[in-house]
C-alpha cells in the first residue's frame, strides 16, 4: 500500500472509532470517555488533512515550485499538533465542569467494552502506519501514526481509571483522569508542532545519515581530490546534500564530470531518497561564504 492508501484507511478507522467512543460516552456519561471521543475527532481531522498534504507533496516540480512540493507534509504535522491543543483545552474545560458538578456514571461495562474495541483498531493501524512511515520517510504518516499511539495509551489510561472508579466508587476520579489525558495529549501536540517547525526551517539530516554520506565521500578521497562545504537538509520524503569537490586544475571537463557522476550515484545508492548536488572546483580554488554583505 502507498502512503495515501494508509491515510485513507486512517480516515475510515477514525470514523469507526468516533462512532464507538461517542457511543461509549453516551451510555456511560463519563467525561473521561468524552475526552477519548474528542481525541478521535482530532484523529479524523488530522488524517484527512494529512491525506490532502501527501497528495500535494507527491506533485512533480513545476514553474512555481521548481524544487517540488515535498514540504507540504510538514503542514500536516503542524496542523495535527494544533488540533491536539484545541482538543486538550476542550477536555480540560469539560473535566473542570464535571469536578464542580459531579454526576453518577452509568453502564460503565458497555462503555469500557466499546473503548477497548476502538483502541484495538487504532493500535493495529498505528503499527502498520509507523512501519510504512519509516520505510517511506513520510512525516505526515509518522505524525498520524504517533498520534494514534497516543490515542491508544490515552484509552488504556481511561479504562484503568474507570475500573478504579467502579472498584472504589470515587466519582471524582473520572474528571481527574480526563485532565490527565488532556495533559498527555498536550505534550504530544507540542512535539508534533516542534517537528513541523524544524522541517520547515531546513533542518540538517540525521547524524547517522550524515555519517553515511561522509563514509561514501571518504571512499573517493585522494591527495588530488577533496570535498568540503558539505551541507544537508530534508524536505518531506526527500533528502538533499550540496558540496564542493576539488580536483586538479589540469583535468579535462569530461574527466571531472565523470567522477562527479560516480560520486553522485554512490551517494544516492548509500542514502535512499537522497539528491546530491556537487560543484566542481580546481584544487587551488576556495569558495567563500563569509564575505561581508552590503548593509540594508
Amino acid at each position: 500500500m502507498q502512503v495515501a492508501s494508509y491515510l485513507k484507511l486512517s480516515v475510515a478507522v477514525a470514523l469507526a472509532t468516533i462512532a464507538l467512543k461517542t457511543l461509549a460516552w453516551w451510555v456511560s456519561d463519563s467525561v473521561s470517555l468524552l475526552s477519548d471521543a474528542l481525541e478521535a475527532l482530532v484523529n479524523l481531522a488530522g488524517a484527512s488533512f494529512a491525506l490532502a498534504m501527501v497528495v500535494i507533496a507527491e506533485r512533480p516540480p513545476d514553474d512555481d515550485h521548481p524544487y517540488g512540493h515535498h514540504k507540504a507534509e510538514y503542514f500536516s504535522s503542524g496542523f495535527e499538533g494544533v488540533l491536539i491543543f484545541a482538543a486538550a483545552l476542550a477536555i480540560i474545560g469539560a473535566a473542570v465542569h464535571r469536578l464542580l458538578n459531579p454526576r453518577p456514571l452509568e453502564d460503565l461495562d458497555l462503555g469500557l467494552l466499546l473503548s477497548v474495541l476502538s483502541s484495538g483498531l487504532n493500535a493495529a493501524l498505528a503499527f502498520a502506519m509507523l512501519k510504512k512511515a519509516r520505510s517511506h520517510r513520510s512525516i505526515a504518516l509518522e505524525a498520524d501514526a504517533r498520534h494514534l499511539f497516543t490515542d491508544v495509551w490515552t484509552s488504556a489510561g481511561v479504562v484503568v481509571g474507570l475500573l478504579a472508579v467502579m472498584a472504589s466508587g470515587w466519582q471524582w476520579l473520572d474528571p481527574v483522569i480526563a485532565i490527565a489525558v488532556a495533559l498527555n495529549i498536550l505534550r504530544e501536540g507540542a512535539r508534533l508542532v516542534w517537528r513541523s517547525s524544524q522541517g520547515l526551517m531546513d533542518r540538517a539530516l540525521e547524524p547517522e545519515v550524515r555519517a553515511e554520506i561522509d563514509r561514501t565521500l571518504a571512499g573517493f578521497a585522494h591527495p588530488t581530490i577533496r570535498f568540503d562545504h558539505v551541507v544537508t537538509r530534508r524536505a518531506g520524503q526527500r533528502r538533499f546534500v550540496d558540496l564542493h569537490m576539488h580536483m586538479p586544475a589540469g583535468w579535462t571537463l569530461g574527466r571531472a564530470a565523470a567522477l562527479r557522476t560516480a560520486v553522485e550515484q554512490a551517494l544516492m545508492s548509500a542514502v535512499p531518497g537522497l539528491r546530491a548536488s556537487i560543484q566542481l572546483l580546481p584544487m587551488n580554488v576556495e569558495a567563500h561564504f563569509d564575505e561581508p554583505r552590503d548593509p540594508l
